[in-house]
């Protein structure tokens, strides 16, 4: 079994309508065209996929932006998800590694990734923490339109 990291396809978009459900944000083929059309356009934005036995089953999605707090840049992951069916082969590991190689070419200095305080996501705050990443912060949204 060949199990492959590679930037996003639009022959993926159909396959991650279901990643990005069980990341727990359904949604349909043409709103995840839309937005990951607008990503794939901005220099500053990039997506990986992890590919096995030719079906994806891991996306990340990462942005890379100017710091206030510090100097330098960092990049943030703005999504990740590994098929539950996939879990705890080493595949997230090596799909972060993916983010923070992106993050180093780009300049970088650090890397940040929100996960949500809902119970079922535990056990990636867990995996997070294996991988060397810190829980500093609580992150607040609030929807404007």
């Amino acid at each position: 079994m060949t199990t492959e990291i590679r930037t996003i396809q639009l022959t993926d978009f159909t396959d991650l309508v279901e990643l990005m459900s069980e990341l727990g944000y359904p949604t349909t083929l043409e709103e995840l065209t839309k937005r990951l059309d607008l990503t794939q356009k901005h220099v500053d934005y990039e997506a990986f996929v992890v590919v096995k036995n030719n079906h994806i089953i891991g996306f990340a999605g990462v942005c890379k932006a100017l710091a206030f707090e510090f100097t330098g840049l960092y990049v943030r992951i703005t999504a990740f998800v590994v098929s539950s069916k996939q879990r705890k082969q080493g595949i997230g590991t090596k799909l972060l590694k993916a983010c923070e190689e992106w993050a180093i070419q780009q300049g970088a200095v650090a890397i940040t990734l929100n996960s949500g305080n809902r119970e079922e996501r535990q056990a990636a705050h867990t995996f997070y923490k294996s991988n060397g990443y810190v829980g500093k912060s609580t992150g607040f949204s609030k929807n404007i339109t």
